[in-house]
């Protein structure tokens, strides 16, 4: 079964971990690696034959429009990121809408085909941005890749649905590809783990996600889809002095991702979020089928 590869394309010092130390303003005084760490992914997925989707962050495209193109020229799907990383529950409705609409004009642009998918910036469409999937739906995107299942400081819809599923909106319908959980049963409780990639793919061995996937498509009969950031696999990138916690999130296992993602490669298959979901270049799907979910 083919599961969906996806590359968040932001640079190090705009994750959500540096927020408190690293004012957005000052983002243009740090030395960028983002071209270099993305074309490292080119390789890599070269490498095994891959193509992927780039979710990529507006204020990236902006200052390098030749990654984009190069992301398009090579075969892969260019997909929304929005444009400056902010958390969608801190945006609000139409702070929102000028973020995507700025930034998928932007990419279709650069790359002369329609930009058909968003992820928001820390999967940060919640039970209480609800309202954002309208103004997707509103902007012209056919499907999101922005909940996480789970239980988390800063995003999650526990208790969400797993797998693809439709959206009915009162604006209309889109299709949500949610971030990738095994469910476990364990004695006299059940339990969810995050499984879909970057920090968890950092902390996790290989193997357990390799088994965790692998679980998906064979007993479950649904895809899953993976995730990582291409400062992911630089492990020399600057150190920036933040507290324990956000320390540990970004820097555990930088040296360990490109190792573990050819493993994962050599043992699943993989391809665009856009191809898995059965669509066509302007966002209609060709095959398959997507039940109908419910959101509260």
């Amino acid at each position: 079964m083919l599961n969906a590869l996806t590359v968040d394309v932001e640079d190090y010092f705009q994750v959500t971990a540096f927020a408190g130390v690293v004012n957005r303003d000052d983002w243009s005084i740090y030395p960028s690696r983002v071209e270099n760490n993305t074309r490292r992914v080119f390789d890599l997925l070269d490498e095994h034959s891959l193509k992927g989707t780039f979710f990529v962050l507006g204020w990236v495209a902006e200052r390098f429009p030749g990654l984009v193109t190069e992301i398009g020229s090579r075969g892969h799907e260019v997909a929304c990121h929005g444009y400056g990383h902010e958390l969608v529950y801190n945006q609000g409705p139409e702070a929102f809408r000028d973020d995507v609409r700025r930034t998928k004009a932007m990419l279709e642009d650069m790359t002369g085909r329609p930009v058909l998918g968003y992820r928001a910036p820390s999967y940060s469409i919640t039970a209480n941005s609800l309202w954002a999937l309208d103004i997707l739906i509103e902007e012209g995107f056919a499907y999101d890749s922005s909940i996480f299942p789970i239980h988390h400081d800063n995003y999650g819809i526990p208790g969400a649905e797993r797998f693809p599923f439709t959206v009915e909106r009162q604006a209309g319908s889109i299709v949500e590809f949610p971030l990738t959980t095994l469910a476990l049963n364990l004695p006299g409780k059940k339990m969810v783990l995050p499984i879909a990639g970057g920090g968890y793919l950092r902390l996790l061995p290989a193997g357990i996600v390799s088994w965790g996937m692998r679980r998906i498509n064979q007993i479950e009969k649904q895809p899953a889809v993976l995730y990582f950031h291409p400062w992911e696999l630089d492990p020399e990138q600057p150190r920036i002095k933040v507290h324990l916690r956000s320390r540990f999130r970004h820097y555990v296992n930088l040296d360990l991702t490109e190792d573990k993602l050819r493993s994962l490669f050599k043992g699943l298959k993989f391809g665009t979020m856009a191809e898995v979901l059965g669509m066509n270049g302007d966002g209609v799907r060709e095959k398959g089928a997507v039940h109908q979910g419910v959101l509260a």
